[in-house]
């Protein structure tokens, strides 16, 4: 882990706190850069079935794809 010197909005950093569920300011930055990241994983994800995923188009992975669901 680095070590970093910066100056941040305090306001900001306790909503993030009390949002994010942190108590310390280390935790609150790095749980805020861990949801940053998992987001953008998030969106690519979407983007990726939005656009027609090359999974969604390859036969060989959708053939295994379909389930039935007993609804009964």
């Amino acid at each position: 882990m680095t070590r970093t010197v910066i100056d941040i909005d305090d306001k900001a950093l306790a909503t993030a706190a009390r949002v994010l569920g942190t108590k310390t300011k280390v935790a609150t930055v790095n749980a805020a850069l861990a949801d940053v990241a998992k987001r953008e994983k998030q969106l690519e994800a979407a983007l990726g079935i939005a656009t027609g995923s090359k999974d969604l188009a390859d036969p060989k992975i959708m053939k295994g794809a379909s389930r039935s669901f007993d609804f009964g």
